[in-house]
């Protein structure tokens, strides 16, 4: 049999024998012993237990230290473990020396005297420096060695020879003001960029050892994470990243190279524990495990302490200690369950050792140093301690028994805290708990009341291991708070956590004046009467049937035993919690979170919530807010789910009094300074935009935002990253049903932007996205058009402090910069476009709001967007320019054009969508024209936005295109090249000839509708016509009242666009050279073929007729369009032959006007009957008859005439030889005028004076 299986069955039976001598002689038994004698043997046996607990706890303690190191480490500096002594003699000093007052006039000796006196006051310094730092430096200053500038100061720490590593890390880890700064100048001056992480923190601790101190590590650390995230901002998300990241690799450099650790942290365990650091995504796999491969195969080392001699260098082990206090700051708590957790590896190795001993003899005395050791026997005998311990304390009222017990339980708690032991921790712990009886007073006896000290003292003494036991603990804390309140008389949390209970508590208060009437009327109180009859250790509250009677003897006793607990006072309490500042890391996350589940316990009592546990919470969070940011992180997340949870409570009073609460936390956090990148601040208020959101009381939302706007007004100077959550809180805010509300967050944002603009641009550039936000949400407010008037006006102010504050968006910068570590200029390496991701939230912002509903605030959005843009453009570069036109202007134009009437799916859309781009289009030619220069490249897009108006085939938006489109060329006519006036002409043609289709669309519409022919008697006959025709009939009117609409619209709009083709070449001819007047002429050439082919469609006129006399509305002027059109083309080709001849030789100018010309009269004559001669040499003469025309006919010749005037004097005005080469042409159509019956008066009249004047001189020759 193995020895230890042998021992081990030794200690069961030892405990088994006293725990039967413990319970005493069983009932019925016969025994010799007395009952005096048989109490004392159970009370010894009861010691002799709690003796063997002791000398385990004790034996533990002493291997493990425990008890050691008091206070906690938190507290205390651990310089001691790598602090050598420091000579003063300042050996070994190189330090260039160099003397103000040295000049090469003085002579040798005065100048080596000199020399060796300012060497030998600098050793002093620097001898000082090594025992006391900041003497040191203050010495070094006063006498001039050093400057007075933190720089100055820095940079001695980094190059002089002869300084205490040790004095230097924890000079630079000091809280004071000028420390602080140095430290900052010192890590400012390194240069990380491009530098693998691991590598940085090499090079980082290449000058200092870490400080032993908890707060000067944590100093150092936080400061060395923000200056590596500013020289790699892509690193990480943020430098909380790096923050955790750096202590991970401390603590793994630690692990894997000192050889007091045993059990080495794997690959896996080191991803494993970084999981969720990169604001709660992984870290890549492969960087972490590069990461762990350089640390584990090249120790980070801190180089040896130049002033210390040799033979007095630390040891390897010491040189890692300076690394080490770290696993004391944060608790591995992996590394501790592999170190003492029963395994099976480990337990493989004990019985190895075991089996290897036990061929020796038994006589033999083995020294056991491996606590592993106490599981195995606390396994074995842990059952029977606690069954001899709780019978006894559950049986005996003696009081030396019951002492045993509970310092039995005391020392059992101690043992298998410290072992990790849960189960029996928690079963001795309950144990304790259940014996306080404080869960049912009216049976309690003094023995409980010392349960109730011994759980104090566990909580006091045991506290770095109760972890969940915690819960237990603090929930009898609970209890006797309460019971303590209830014997005080004083008034009950539900008093004002209860509208009942206010209203029965105040008429109590009231008719009490003394203590002793308090207590009577509070036995009165529903919640007395519920603890007097008790209740079950686990039930959450007591009892609180109104059907169980309270008997006056239950009453008496109650106030009895309530007295019996003025023993503790509430001071021994507030002890647990005010010293939780002394629990380890873990510890004090755990017990935190203990606090946090009795407290939603107490708050969630139907009958009687309290606020004891809440209370505390503030409390320790008070106490514990200068742990290091790595601890502080863990406990928060705690308590900010749990403020959340609380904070949205249906209680109105709970919610609000845990609102001020975290108040007066956040003011107290806010105090301290927080460094760039940094994501904590955040964090921290984050709670306060949760229940923001969430809240449905109005009362709670009011007071978080008077809560945050108190802590802006009041720490603006040091919020940094909370600024997200402040905004977040104001744009809920913005949106709250609640005009108070909305107008107290206003208010408070008015300030923000008015007065504290630059603490906004200082912080990440997200901070200013979130301000324009929340400002663009206040302009959404139901409740008060001024408040969103004027948030659009603070987003105008908003980009006039960017231009005074330089936010100017250069183009990128491609020259790099040095990458030497120690260059003291890396911290100003900013990239100049960062500023982009200032101006482009603020104008997509305002473009976002030209979509609202609101015709006052798409307005103002409009104008104030492009008033930016033109007042600050300077600023921009062209590549910027680009961005803002892609992502933000032309976005605005995406949507069809509407007409202002809501022509569009929606009526009311159509119509603020019309009106709004009408202005967004007009600032946007002003500002191109204003910026062409810049942005030359935007010309076509520009453009095709412009004539988009146009396209849209509505005579109004087209009228407002033409308008702007004039605008446009007329702005930019005198830059415009010779390819950029083609590119304008050609996208005007592609618009104009966009609008012609929708003629054939009319054509189409009108194909399959038969207009019905009515007479007078219709009207008697449609009585008795058939529904459904009737039906169909009123349709087809309907569609051809529609058809009629749309070509009236369809040629007013083609007339607009032939009167702007002749406006821009009259404005704009001298620019033009052949190519671009091609471009001109074939859209007038175009339209007025366009404008023929409409006149020929007989039969839709027919239908327009029949519709037009039946609707009693006019018919569309199709001969005026045509005629306008060939008029138009007829005046530009003349106007062009006159001005420049030449250009019209080169384009045959007049060959185009003889075509023209000729296919005016042909249609002239075809409209009066008269056929041109189809064979002009026929010498026979022909007879013709007159027939009469219709009047319809007659009406459109008539509307011809006018045209045909034109051509006659067209042709009068030619020059001879022009005339002479065409007459071949002309001749047939003038002779054929000539025997036209039909042709007016005004016509033969013209074609006289074409003969006179023309035909007669060439004749006569």
């Amino acid at each position: 049999m193995l020895m230890h299986q042998i021992f081990l069955k030794d200690i069961c039976r030892i405990v088994n024998g006293l725990l039967k001598t413990a319970l005493g002689v069983t009932p019925g038994a016969t025994t010799t012993l007395t009952p005096v004698q048989d109490q004392t043997f159970r009370t010894e046996s009861v010691k002799c237990l709690a003796t063997i607990l002791k000398s385990m706890g004790s034996w533990m303690d002493q291997q493990l230290r425990i008890g050691d190191f008091s206070p906690k480490i938190s507290e205390v500096s651990l310089n001691s473990l790598d602090s050598p002594n420091i000579g003063e003699d300042g050996s070994g000093i190189d330090y260039e020396l160099q003397s103000d007052s040295y000049s090469p006039d003085t002579s040798d000796a005065s100048s080596l005297e000199q020399r060796r006196a300012y060497k030998i006051e600098l050793q002093k310094g620097i001898s000082m420096f090594n025992r006391k730092p900041s003497k040191g430096i203050d010495f070094l200053i006063k006498s001039k060695k050093i400057g007075q500038s933190p720089e100055d100061v820095a940079s001695f720490l980094r190059n002089t020879a002869g300084l205490n590593a040790t004095m230097i890390g924890d000079y630079l880890g000091e809280r004071d003001e000028f420390p602080i700064k140095v430290m900052h100048a010192y890590v400012d001056a390194l240069n990380f960029e491009g530098i693998d992480f691991g590598e940085a923190i090499r090079y980082y601790l290449r000058g200092f050892r870490l400080p032993g101190e908890a707060q000067k590590i944590d100093r150092v650390m936080e400061k060395f994470a923000e200056r590596y995230c500013k020289c790699n901002p892509n690193s990480f998300t943020s430098a909380d990243t790096a923050y955790v990241l750096a202590y991970s690799v401390i603590m793994l450099n630690t692990d894997a190279h000192n050889m007091m650790v045993k059990d080495k942290m794997s690959r896996s365990d080191f991803i494993r524990n970084n999981r969720g650091i990169d604001d709660g995504k992984d870290l890549p796999e492969v960087y972490l495990s590069t990461l762990y491969d350089q640390i584990v195969k090249n120790e980070i080392k801190m180089s040896a302490d130049s002033s210390v001699p040799q033979n007095k260098q630390p040891s390897s082990v010491m040189k890692l200690l300076g690394l080490d206090n770290i696993i004391n700051l944060v608790n591995w708590k992996q590394a501790e369950d592999k170190a003492l957790g029963a395994n099976d590896l480990l337990i493989k190795n004990i019985q190895e050792k075991f089996k290897a001993k036990s061929a020796k003899s038994e006589s033999v005395f083995y020294v056991i140093t491996d606590t592993t050791i106490l599981r195995f026997m606390m396994e074995v005998c842990w059952a029977p301690m606690m069954a001899a311990f709780s019978m006894t304390l559950d049986q005996c009222d003696d009081k030396a028994a019951t002492s045993q017990c509970l310092q039995g339980f005391r020392y059992a708690v101690h043992v298998t805290s410290v072992m990790c032991m849960q189960t029996q921790r928690d079963a001795f712990v309950t144990s304790v708990a259940k014996f306080t009886y404080l869960h049912c007073v009216a049976d309690m006896k003094q023995k409980n009341v010392d349960a109730v000290k011994a759980i104090i003292s566990i909580a006091i003494e045991d506290g770095d291991y109760l972890q969940e036991a915690w819960e237990h603990v603090l929930t009898c804390l609970s209890r006797f708070e309460h019971l303590h309140l209830l014997g005080e008389g004083a008034p009950t949390d539900a008093s004002f956590l209860t509208v009942p209970l206010v209203d029965s508590e105040e008429k109590t208060q009231k008719s009490s004046t003394n203590t002793a009437s308090k207590r009577n009327n509070a036995l009165q109180n529903p919640a007395v009467m519920a603890a007097v009859r008790g209740g079950s250790y686990d039930s959450t509250t007591a009892k609180n049937n109104a059907s169980a009677l309270v008997t006056p003897d239950q009453i008496n006793n109650f106030i009895s035993n309530i007295n019996l607990l003025d023993q503790i006072g509430i001071f021994e309490l507030n002890h647990i919690f005010a010293h939780s500042q002394r629990l380890n890391s873990n510890a004090i996350v755990t017990f935190v979170e203990a606090l946090c589940k009795v407290a939603i316990t107490e708050l969630q009592s139907p009958t009687d919530p309290r606020i004891f546990c809440l209370t505390k919470i503030v409390e320790i969070a008070h106490y514990n807010m200068n742990r290091i940011r790595l601890v502080w992180s863990r406990i928060w997340k705690v308590l900010s789910d749990f403020f959340v949870s609380v904070g949205s409570s249906e209680n109105l009073s709970v919610a609000i009094f845990v609102m001020d609460s975290l108040r007066q936390l956040a003011m107290k956090f806010l105090e301290r300074e927080e460094l760039a990148n940094y994501n904590f601040q955040n964090e921290f208020l984050r709670p306060f935009a949760v229940v923001m959101q969430k809240s449905n009381a109005s009362e709670v939302r009011e007071l978080v935002v008077r809560c945050v706007s108190q802590m802006v007004l009041s720490r603006v100077n040091n919020i940094k990253s909370g600024w997200k959550s402040v905004f977040t809180v104001f744009t809920a805010a913005a949106a709250d049903d609640r005009k108070s509300i909305v107008l107290l967050a206003f208010e408070t944002m008015e300030k923000i932007v008015r007065d504290y603009f630059p603490y906004i641009t200082e912080t990440e550039t997200t901070t200013f996205t979130d301000c324009v936000k929340c400002l663009i949400t206040f302009t959404s407010s139901k409740f008060s058009s001024d408040a969103s008037l004027n948030a659009i006006a603070f987003l105008r102010f908003c980009a006039v402090k960017l231009a005074e504050e330089g936010f100017v968006c250069h183009d990128k910068d491609t020259d790099h910069q040095s990458n030497n570590l120690d260059s003291s200029e890396g911290n100003a390496i900013v990239h100049k476009d960062d500023h982009v991701y200032f101006w482009v939230p603020l104008l997509a912002g305002l473009a976002r709001l030209t979509t609202d509903t609101r015709p006052t605030i798409r307005k103002g959005a409009v104008e104030v967007l492009f008033d930016i843009l033109k007042d600050h453009g300077e600023l921009f570069s062209q590549s910027f320019w680009t961005n803002i036109f892609g992502s933000v202007i032309y976005p605005l134009f995406n949507s069809e054009i509407c007409t202002p009437n809501g022509q569009s799916d929606s009526t009311e859309d159509g119509s603020w969508n019309f009106e709004t781009k009408t202005v967004a289009v007009k600032c946007l030619v002003d500002l191109y024209v204003t910026f062409f220069d810049v942005m030359r490249p935007e010309l076509t897009r520009v453009t095709s936005v412009v004539t988009s108006f146009i396209r849209s085939a509505y005579r109004q938006s087209a009228s407002i295109g033409m308008s702007v489109f004039q605008r446009l060329t007329e702005g930019l006519a005198s830059k415009l090249s010779k390819d950029e006036w083609k590119e304008i002409l050609l996208c005007f043609k592609e618009s104009a000839a966009h609008t012609l289709v929708v003629f054939d669309k009319i054509v189409k519409m009108m194909q399959n509708i038969e207009i019905p022919e009515r007479n007078e008697s219709y009207s008697e006959a449609e009585k008795y016509s058939d529904p459904d025709i009737e039906d169909e009939e009123e349709a087809n009117m309907e569609t051809s009242s529609y058809a009629i609409v749309k070509m009236k619209n369809h040629m007013s709009l083609q007339l607009l666009i032939v009167q702007g083709i002749v406006k821009l070449y009259e404005t704009h001819r001298r620019s033009f050279c052949a190519e671009h007047m091609g471009i001109i002429l074939e859209m007038l050439s175009a339209i007025t073929s366009h404008a023929s082919e409409v006149s020929s469609e007989s039969a839709l006129h027919i239908k327009f007729h029949k519709a037009c006399s039946l609707l009693e509305i006019s018919e569309p002027a199709v001969i005026h369009f045509e005629n306008e059109s060939y008029q138009s083309y007829l005046k530009l080709l003349q106007a062009l032959l006159h001005d420049n001849p030449s250009l019209s030789r080169e384009m045959n100018i007049e060959s185009q006007i003889m075509l023209v010309s000729v296919k005016i009269l042909r249609k002239y004559l075809n409209c009066a009957g008269q056929e041109p001669s189809k064979d002009a040499s026929c010498k026979d003469p022909v007879v013709h008859w007159a027939l009469p025309l219709s009047a319809a006919k007659k009406e459109e010749l008539s509307a011809r005439t006018p045209l045909v005037l034109h051509v006659m004097r067209l042709l009068g005005g030619l020059e001879r030889e022009c005339f002479r080469r065409n007459l071949p042409l002309l001749f047939p159509l003038l002779a054929n005028l000539v025997r036209c019956e039909h042709s007016s008066r005004e016509v033969q009249v013209a074609l006289y004076d074409v003969f006179q004047s023309s035909i007669g001189p060439i004749i006569s020759v």
